[in-house]
């Protein structure tokens, strides 16, 4: 379906709608937000709850509560999942699943993953206050370990219940203090059942927070999600020759300077191309003391964009830039390329739903691309997904500034209150069960 009958179903939909539209109880979710707050709460407001931690399985228990008080059924699969289901008038009809995480990246944000999840509870509180009864059911979900914080790669809950990752390889990682995921998933009381996973699951909605700068800046208030960018990462590892700081300038194999002008070269790359991302990471100095010029370098960069043909293209323009500029100041490059992932394009009609509920808010809305990656971008290969998201002041995520105004949160949560309800009332049963 074009575009511009999209925009016109959305009219003829939005018109006929009766302007006593549900919403969220707002002071609930503000209370229900202090509560998550204050678990791992650091000196300067942000959140400090790695996977599997302490504050991660207090989070969890008090979640779990939550989810019983709202009269969900809640289970536990074997990576540690949590779902809490709120049945329908069709239990064998493919499920509406909503949700995200609750870990967060060290001295991290309050807002990112968790908007997801107690946006999540909040609609289905919601119902439960209206008395509305879907003809779906509804299952809420906090995936563990989203973030790498702890235990890498990301999504790793998501990642085996879908397919994309091996559990016992997951299982088996470590984080930095030599702690393995599965000792301290057992730890915290969370590993659960393989006859718990996600299945039946026909549609997956997920709200999160931009983390970017493009919706404050616009003044917009709601983010449709059209898909997740390919993202390619690469170690790069710069050799030269350590000399003394009294060596000449002139002659000097320094690795460094070397891996300097490949970095700026990586940032001149994204403003090449429309809506590209890079970033280097990692950097890592061999050796890093006073007076001796490094004998190596290493560092991590990654490249972004929605076109994937486009990306691999810049990516090997961009490696010929920095083999010349190796070959220039007379050092060894080397490329490894330790993660690849194509772009993942959403469900139109899932989106279309997001665009409706926004316009029968009132809300305006923008489509766009998401440069990070997300449980959604692993569920998207199993059931009808989408995404929505809640503009982030500043584009500051991912460190203790993190911070969403509440009446976007609140216009954020009234869509997706919206678009699960319309999606848990739709009635298409020999279509459902993609997967799972």
């Amino acid at each position: 379906m074009r575009i511009d009958q999209i925009e016109i179903r959305i009219r003829e939909r939005v018109a006929k709608l009766d302007r006593g539209l549900m919403k969220i109880n707002m002071e609930r979710l503000r209370a229900t937000f202090e509560v998550s707050s204050s678990i791992g709460r650091t000196d300067r407001g942000g959140l400090h709850r790695l996977a599997l931690s302490r504050e991660d399985k207090e989070m969890r228990d008090i979640f779990c509560g939550w989810l019983e008080d709202a009269g969900l059924k809640v289970r536990v699969d074997d990576i540690g999942n949590i779902y809490g289901r709120r049945e329908g008038k069709n239990p064998e009809a493919g499920v509406v699943m909503t949700g995200s995480h609750l870990d967060t990246q060290p001295k991290g944000g309050r807002f990112d993953g968790i908007l997801g999840v107690l946006a999540a509870l909040e609609a289905v509180r919601t119902l439960n206050d209206y008395g509305v009864e879907t003809e779906r059911p509804i299952e809420i979900v906090n995936f563990t370990c989203e973030e790498s914080g702890r235990f890498a790669p990301p999504m790793q809950g998501s990642g085996v219940v879908t397919g994309h990752y091996d559990k016992m390889a997951v299982y088996n990682n470590t984080d930095r203090d030599g702690f393995r995921f599965e000792d301290c998933l057992t730890k915290i009381g969370y590993k659960g059942g393989i006859e718990h996973r996600l299945s039946n699951v026909k549609y997956y909605v997920e709200l999160h927070i931009e983390q970017g700068p493009v919706l404050e800046s616009a003044g917009v208030d709601i983010g449709v999600v059209l898909g997740v960018k390919g993202t390619a990462k690469f170690k790069v590892t710069v050799t030269g020759q350590s000399t003394h700081g009294a060596h000449p300038t002139q002659g000097r194999r320094d690795p460094l300077v070397a891996a300097s002008e490949m970095v700026l070269a990586i940032n001149r790359m994204a403003y090449r191309h429309e809506d590209f991302s890079t970033m280097v990471g990692v950097f890592e100095v061999r050796p890093s003391v006073t007076s001796i010029s490094p004998r190596q370098v290493e560092f991590i960069f990654d490249i972004r964009h929605f076109d994937d043909d486009l990306r691999y293209r810049t990516i090997d323009a961009l490696k010929e830039e920095m083999r010349k500029i190796a070959s220039e100041r007379n050092v060894e490059v080397l490329f490894e390329q330790i993660w690849d992932t194509k772009r993942t394009a959403f469900s139109p009609e899932v989106l279309q739903v997001i665009e409706e509920g926004a316009a029968a808010f009132g809300y305006s809305t923008k489509r766009m691309t998401s440069s990070a990656g997300h449980d959604a971008q692993f569920m998207n290969s199993v059931a009808l997904t989408g995404m929505l998201f809640a503009p982030s002041i500043g584009g500051l995520s991912h460190c203790e500034e993190e911070l969403t105004d509440w009446e976007d949160i609140e216009k954020a949560a009234n869509v997706l209150l919206y678009t699960v309800r319309e999606l848990a009332d739709r009635r298409d049963e020999s279509q459902d069960g993609k997967g799972g």
